[in-house]
């Protein structure tokens, strides 16, 4: 009688021998080399098998294996910043905007406006004014003319507390 889980020499096929031989390398290799992780402990022979795999690979290729040691060089610490690190970025150009205040129109009031209209802006008179660089808040100041040309004077740095409170007040 057959076993039916063995097929008969003349239905082999090439896979079929190369998955039959596999399974056999398999169980003779979990017979030679039995372990499991709640016997001897987790990862205990871990490195024995991994160094074995690697050497296996190794002269099968015909290479050499070196120790991950060999291959991964140390992480050094990051130097300090010195005066001339932050010279780098001095010359990075950025956009400085003033704003007097805000205001919502629709776009038929937009087009009505000619010479001489007034907008009516959300900011008081003697209100300081909010000085941004690229978008973000960073001071408050106020109005002063130089030789018949506007200018701010910074009356207040922003400090990053104030910016994130002034963000959670606006939603």
């Amino acid at each position: 009688m057959t076993d039916p889980q063995i097929p008969n020499d003349d239905q082999h096929t090439p896979a079929e021998d190369d998955w039959a031989a596999a399974l056999a390398e398999q169980a003779a290799g979990e017979q030679q080399t039995p372990h499991s992780n709640q016997a001897q402990g987790l990862g205990q022979n871990a490195d024995d098998d991994w160094a074995s795999a690697l050497a296996e690979q190794a002269a099968a290729s015909g290479s050499s294996v070196e120790p991950a040691s060999n291959l991964f060089q140390p992480i050094r610490s990051a130097p300090t910043v010195s005066g001339s690190d932050i010279d780098m970025i001095m010359d990075i150009p950025v956009q400085l905007s003033v704003e007097l205040g805000r205001t919502r129109l629709t776009i038929k009031n937009i087009l009505q406006l000619g010479q001489g209209s007034v907008v009516e802006l959300d900011g008081l008179a003697g209100e300081p004014l909010d000085i941004y660089v690229n978008g973000y808040l960073i001071a408050q100041g106020e109005v002063v003319v130089v030789d018949e040309k506007y200018g701010v004077r910074v009356t207040d740095i922003i400090t990053p507390s104030d910016r994130i409170q002034r963000l959670n007040s606006r939603r």
